[in-house]
């Protein structure tokens, strides 16, 4: 009986023991995976986002197709070019009045041609899986793109979200409830992380600002 006892005893001490450990290490240790996978994320969203801003810039819009992105990568250039200032003999002024008079004026020159690719992209950087959302089984990033009307204007938007519940559908669902219900200035708030948005001009993600790598 008393060898019994002892062994349900273990049990017990071995079963509380589970309990604290996943009470003050779980969360830590969610925690690190967390931060560690929602830096990824970010980083290739920030990827995203400047292609989508070099496509605004030389299209005048924004891409709600990944393959078409992605082809758009691989073959537009940036036009290089460069602003002076100068002035001229306003010929006509001079004809008429017998004055002379400059005018001032702006002369764009256009100096060369510089890839998007690799612009964005070092040389050994693989972009063609850049719909896929890291740490998951291939779950693609929802894009948007559309246009706002303000004052009479259509003013293109765009916006990527990657759900908190792809990128952590492998940790605890607890923790991950209480991640998707966040509001912190050092975290990232609501149940996705996202850049851009449908319903305001804003290039911007929801992360804090120093988060991830510096770009």
């Amino acid at each position: 009986m008393k060898i019994v006892l002892q062994i349900v005893l273990w049990v017990v001490i071995g079963v509380l023991g589970y309990y604290v450990y996943n009470a003050v290490y779980g969360p830590v240790e969610f925690n690190k995976i967390k931060d560690k996978r929602f830096v990824d994320v970010v980083e290739k969203m920030k990827d995203i986002r400047e292609a989508q801003l070099a496509h605004e810039e030389i299209i005048g819009n924004y891409e709600d197709s990944f393959e078409d992105l992605i082809k758009f990568i691989d073959t537009a250039q940036y036009v290089i070019t460069q602003r002076k200032d100068t002035t001229f003999l306003d010929e006509e002024y001079r004809r008429i009045y017998g004055v002379d008079k400059y005018i001032e004026d702006v002369v764009i020159d256009t100096l060369g041609f510089a890839s998007v690719r690799d612009s964005i992209f070092d040389e050994s950087e693989d972009y063609s899986d850049l719909m896929y959302i890291p740490h998951t089984d291939n779950k693609k990033f929802e894009m948007k793109a559309g246009y706002l009307e303000e004052d009479g204007k259509k003013i293109p938007v765009f916006e990527v979200r990657a759900p908190k519940d792809f990128i952590l559908s492998d940790l605890n669902q607890d923790l991950v409830m209480q991640e998707k219900q966040i509001k912190s200035v050092d975290g990232v708030d609501g149940p996705a992380i996202t850049v851009g948005s449908m319903n305001q001009v804003n290039t911007s993600g929801n992360w804090p600002k120093n988060f991830g790598k510096t770009k």
